[in-house]
């Protein structure tokens, strides 16, 4: 199976514990125990004072697992820096919550002064720069609406939403460069994610 050529390639990628080990994609195909595994093998090497250069496109976990993340797209670099220094380039955080499906989006980002996403029925995301007021904005919106509010949660952006903010920021300079008349980031391009 795909799994089992994985841990292979890491045995063969860790024989004769080398100063610097190279992995592609360690946890591709992986279950999610062998996941963990193979992040704890990882961990351990850091901590044995091994150099690891992890190409993935988990950013989740370069998040948990890299010291510096290079982000590179299309041959260009948009960032050189730790995990936690990108997560704080920008003040957006992430609201979540659940409510009836099929809310007027358009109305309530009107509201909150913010946008907001129906990410799946029933379940909403907002991008926000000044929390507290928002998250009382949108409990007041859905009170007077007389909708019921599910699940709320707040947090902090992730590498995965650094990622995004990039490269669609550099897809959307190159459509200006290459078409001056154009919107700015109406057309998508397509990506190569490489995190260290």
């Amino acid at each position: 199976s795909g799994g089992e050529q994985q841990r292979l390639s890491l045995a063969l990628a860790l024989i004769g514990r080398p100063e610097v080990a190279f992995l592609d994609e360690p946890t591709a195909g992986i279950d999610p125990s062998g996941r963990q595994l193979i992040r704890r093998v990882v961990a351990d090497l850091r901590s044995e004072g091994v150099a690891v250069l992890l190409t993935t496109h988990d950013l989740d976990e370069a998040e948990k697992l890299a010291d510096q993340v290079v982000i590179i797209d299309h041959g260009r670099l948009l960032a050189d820096a730790t995990p936690s220094e990108l997560m704080r380039s920008s003040d957006t955080r992430e609201i979540r919550f659940g409510a009836p499906a099929g809310l007027d989006v358009a109305a309530l980002s009107d509201r909150l002064q913010a946008v907001v996403t129906e990410i799946s029925p029933g379940d909403y995301l907002v991008g926000t720069v000044g929390t507290p007021a928002v998250v009382a904005a949108l409990t007041a919106w859905l009170a007077e609406q007389d909708l019921p509010l599910g699940d709320l949660r707040v947090g902090r952006q992730t590498l995965e939403d650094v990622f995004l903010r990039l490269t669609e920021s550099a897809a959307a300079s190159a459509i200006d460069a290459a078409h001056p008349g154009a919107v700015g980031g109406s057309r998508r391009a397509g990506r190569s994610r490489r995190s260290r």
